[in-house]
């Protein structure tokens, strides 16, 4: 019989990302977000956008769009590259952090070699796969062999963040299957993949080998929108990126960032902002609000 889960309460972790008087950008770590194919590069930019305001020290964007691989004046802050071959090269020589893959990645085979190289990278290095990303693993048992070697090797060391649809795909089933049982869902990704899964939707779900399932209370209608799970990758990477020199680790990370995510959207409607109309780049601002009053 599958346990019930248990309330998600990370937030009491959130604390130890206060930072001292003399850290500095070294210190809240280097993110590498991979993705933005042709006529998807929003997707990598929203990511990347939840990863700074989260907190993080450098946010790079590796952009596989060559349109939308350029400085932009309007977040000059965001070091956006332009991803061509040679991944496994590039990774080495970013020396990131924190990976994160998937936000409009695409199918391409420039999308298989940056997710390959992800999953071959140093395994201790935390990663964080979505969209795309999740949906190239269930099309490649090679890919997924690769991810189950990782997790081996280093446990609780990747998250997968999938939608239903991400998550029947991988499951081979329907995603009515996925939301009719999600808490055996969660359960059955987290078992096949060896990684720390977060199921989105209503009550998000976050499982692991090794943790007791929880679900977060938060949340609401409002977050149906494109661009909402973008901001949750990335703004897992941020946290996980502060919280390798804050004594966190990958699962406390991800929960804070799922928690502060549906309680940021709650708080917007509260003001006024939603349910209907509420936007991803709303939330990034009200989710930085919200982890500095717990500081």
């Amino acid at each position: 019989m599958t346990s019930l889960p248990t309330p998600l309460n990370a937030l009491a972790f959130a604390p130890r990302l206060k930072r001292g008087p003399a850290e500095h950008k070294g210190d809240a770590g280097k993110v590498l977000l991979i993705g933005g194919a042709p006529g998807m590069a929003g997707a990598l930019l929203l990511a990347g956008n939840a990863c700074l305001h989260l907190g993080a020290g450098w946010t790079i964007l590796q952009m596989l769009d060559p349109a939308s691989a350029h400085a932009d004046t309007n977040q000059p802050k965001l070091m956006i590259r332009l991803a061509q071959n040679q991944a496994q090269n590039v990774l080495q020589e970013t020396q990131a952090d924190v990976l994160a893959i998937g936000p409009g990645l695409g199918n391409s085979s420039l999308a298989i070699e940056w997710l390959e190289a992800c999953l071959t990278y140093p395994q201790t290095t935390p990663l964080i796969l979505d969209a795309d990303a999740l949906n190239l693993l269930s099309d490649s048992s090679d890919l997924l062999n690769l991810l189950k070697m990782r997790n081996q090797q280093h446990p609780e060391k990747t998250v997968l963040t999938p939608h239903p649809g991400e998550a029947s795909r991988l499951l081979h089933c329907s995603a009515a299957d996925i939301q009719s049982a999600r808490l055996e869902s969660v359960q059955e990704l987290a078992a096949l993949t060896q990684s720390i899964v977060v199921l989105k939707g209503q009550h998000t779900l976050i499982s692991a080998p090794h943790y007791v399932t929880t679900q977060c209370e938060a949340g609401n209608p409002g977050m149906g929108t494109g661009g909402m799970g973008d901001v949750l990758t990335g703004s897992i990477a941020a946290i996980a990126a502060q919280g390798i020199r804050h004594h966190l680790n990958l699962w406390e990370s991800t929960g804070i960032a799922v928690q502060l995510h549906a309680l940021a959207a709650d708080s917007l409607v509260t003001k006024g902002v939603g349910p209907l109309g509420l936007t991803p780049s709303e939330t990034i601002l009200e989710m930085r609000s919200l982890l500095n009053q717990l500081l």
